[in-house]
């Protein structure tokens, strides 16, 4: 499991004259069982997704598809996790350690 974590480096109106694609992309993202959790960090200075796999490679082609990491408005930093323990309702994304 990754946590991938969105820092804005573009004043806030640039990033939301992206929001919409940036949304929509996540509801991708979401679609194609990537995404288990998105939201935006409080400040408001990024936002927060955590994204299933294994394959970093394949994790950091999906950060760099997004519309705010296209435009140059955030940055990414990707840390792995092996989510050897979940909530009872996150139990198939348990993972062994």
């Amino acid at each position: 499991m990754f946590v991938l974590e969105l820092t804005y480096c573009a004043p806030v109106d640039e990033v939301d004259a992206l929001r919409e694609a940036h949304m929509a992309w996540v509801d991708e993202q979401f679609e194609a069982g990537e995404f288990v959790a998105s939201g935006r960090k409080n400040p408001r200075d990024g936002g927060i997704i955590l994204a299933v796999g294994t394959d970093r490679d394949r994790i950091e082609a999906v950060a760099a598809s997004d519309p705010f990491a296209q435009e140059g408005v955030c940055e990414y930093r990707i840390t792995e996790f092996v989510a050897t323990r979940t909530v009872p309702a996150l139990k198939e994304y348990r993972q062994q350690g």
